[in-house]
């Protein structure tokens, strides 16, 4: 049954609710407290930047691209449209972050940044957190040119997230975020990335690239219960 949002199977036993939404998902408050069982929701100004903003009581809207979170009941989450969307959570100490990736936010180590605000706010330990990157476009359906090549790869270091075919370059944005979160401390066994690229599937998916300019979003959540 299609229910216009994956689960993230990396959360499952744990008491956070999380989703990657579909084009099929209408994103209503309602619905989403109802989904998620969260009792507010907490979206950022997003603006490619490397901004991580810590929300609890004040929920005012604030231009950033990632939100880390301790309270219960608040759903917090980002928009994409071919950027890589990132959920976190720390088991032990019950932390939550979401991060909007593009290249930008990548080539300024976004995910990194966000883990270090989970660790300098409330101590997370890399080791307690897991991560899910929801569908975003991959490999060789992102082509760039050498600067933006050249930008993800200083920020990453050594991987596979760099491709080429002739003179053409790709980026693979979900395997650069993962090199990062684990250069960070992640075990490798607790990021789970989605199989599924936007660019590929656009009956199920925003694509900015494949439509050629302006489309919706869809958007990655994140709650602590």
């Amino acid at each position: 049954m299609d229910r216009g949002f994956i689960e993230p199977p990396v959360f499952k036993g744990l008491p956070v609710g999380a989703a990657f939404t579909m084009k099929t998902f209408y994103v209503d408050d309602g619905v989403l407290k109802t989904q998620l069982k969260g009792e507010t929701v907490y979206l950022p100004v997003q603006k490619h930047t490397d901004k991580v903003i810590v929300v609890g009581h004040d929920t005012e809207r604030k231009i950033a691209d990632a939100v880390v979170t301790n309270a219960k009941g608040l759903i917090i989450g980002i928009r994409t449209a071919d950027c890589v969307p990132i959920l976190l959570y720390d088991r032990k100490r019950h932390v939550a972050g979401a991060v909007h990736a593009g290249w930008r936010g990548t080539a300024e180590g976004i995910v990194k940044k966000t883990i270090a605000a989970m660790r300098d706010r409330f101590y997370s330990s890399p080791e307690d957190v897991i991560v899910a990157i929801g569908p975003s476009i991959k490999g060789r359906c992102y082509e760039v040119g050498p600067e933006v090549a050249q930008a993800v790869a200083v920020a990453t270091g050594g991987g596979q997230h760099v491709l080429s075919c002739g003179e053409r370059l790709f980026v693979d944005l979900p395997s650069a975020n993962k090199i990062q979160a684990m250069s960070e401390g992640i075990h490798p066994d607790d990021v789970w990335i989605s199989e599924d690229c936007t660019h590929c599937h656009p009956e199920k998916y925003y694509s900015y690239r494949y439509a050629r300019g302006t489309t919706g979003r869809q958007y990655g959540f994140i709650v602590i219960r």
